[in-house]
């Protein structure tokens, strides 16, 4: 297994810098990672430094806290396409999904899939928020709405991926819909556990660690 090859490598803090952007896509160069993770404003600086890299550019809409209209939604992803994003991690409307609103959170991602012209989208769950039963329904109104994965957590809520919530999302999806562990991945262990859990791609800031086989910090 190539391990660098499940990361998102990932730089979501609100106060980062272009320095720390420059720093970010050259570590994503140098160790091959699939993708750098980072907000919006970025993408064309991260188009510059990985011109000419396999690394792809997963950038977020509706981050952190997935509360907007799913109108906003749907034109930020039309933004963030045109801006040259290769995969997108929305944030569901969380206060939907605790509500059992599934019809309305199936629509949002519809609306987004389809703006992403056949472009990854993986949707953020926010799993320390649900329930299991609301987890399960929640990947279920995923994939009706046309997801290519569901994803543990955004990093800035109360907790991150567990094995527990990884195991269970991956029963509640198809085979073809992947399952996306972040928040809390500091070391080659958890990424390891996670990925004998179901998951098929790891977000995390610690990737370096994690493939040198030591403790690192996971701060998104």
């Amino acid at each position: 297994m190539n391990l660098a090859q499940t990361i998102d490598h990932t730089l979501l803090k609100p106060e980062a810098t272009l320095t720390e952007i420059e720093k970010l896509c050259a570590e994503a160069r140098e160790h091959n990672f699939f993708s750098v993770c980072l907000n919006p404003y970025w993408i064309s600086n991260a188009r510059a430094l990985l011109q000419g890299s396999s690394v792809k550019i997963c950038t977020v809409v509706g981050f952190p806290l997935g509360a907007t209209l799913p109108q906003a939604k749907a034109h930020a992803t039309q933004d963030v396409v045109a801006a040259g994003a290769d995969e997108i991690d929305m944030v569901m409307n969380i206060g939907a999904a605790r509500e059992g609103h599934w019809n309305f959170i199936e629509h949002e991602i519809h609306d987004v899939v389809s703006q992403a012209k056949g472009r990854t989208v993986k949707v953020i769950l926010e799993i320390c928020l649900l329930s299991p039963e609301q987890i399960v329904a929640a990947c279920q109104a995923c994939e009706r709405g046309g997801a290519s994965f569901v994803k543990t957590s955004t990093g800035f809520s109360q907790g991150g991926a567990t094995l527990e919530a990884v195991r269970l999302m991956r029963q509640s999806v198809s085979p073809q819909v992947g399952v996306k562990a972040s928040g809390g991945i500091r070391s080659r262990e958890d990424a390891l556990a996670m990925i004998e859990a179901g998951a098929t791609r790891l977000g995390t800031s610690a990737s370096i660690a994690i493939l040198q086989g030591r403790n690192g910090t996971d701060t998104y």
